[in-house]
């Protein structure tokens, strides 16, 4: 399985801007995460319609994770942005053997052991040493 570019971006947001623990800015985020601004933008967007993170306009504004952010696991961010399909899309064009294909089963059920496994995981898990210290080292 092969996540978006989004929830890459999406992942990485809130990981950096949870370790920082103080707002930081579209700007700096793509800067520090070397993402297009444009993409990181449109992520936030969708971070702060969820009330993942909350965001200030104008001058000194910028975004802030929330503090229940860091309680989500990784499971129910991923699946967010990846949305409810499956690994592999049978009906477009009609697959011939979708009425007695075993395949399709077999994926499914390995992309919810991907999830489960990714719900395991919270996002405050993500930001202990290494990576916290590595986070807060990025300009």
């Amino acid at each position: 399985m092969h996540l978006g570019r989004a929830t890459d971006i999406a992942l990485r947001i809130l990981m950096l801007a949870s370790a920082r623990r103080e707002q930081v800015t579209i700007d700096g985020l793509a800067q520090s995460l070397n993402v297009p601004r444009n993409h990181v933008a449109k992520v936030v967007q969708r971070l702060q319609h969820q009330g993942w993170v909350r965001t200030s306009r104008g001058r000194g504004g910028g975004l802030t994770v929330a503090e229940t952010t860091l309680e989500l696991s990784v499971g129910l961010i991923v699946r967010h942005f990846e949305g409810p399909g499956e690994v592999v899309d049978c009906n477009g064009p009609p697959c011939p053997l979708r009425s007695a294909c075993r395949l399709r089963n077999a994926l499914r059920t390995a992309q919810e052991a991907f999830f489960a496994s990714l719900d395991q995981v919270l996002l405050r898990d993500l930001l202990a040493d290494p990576t916290g210290a590595t986070l807060l080292a990025l300009t």
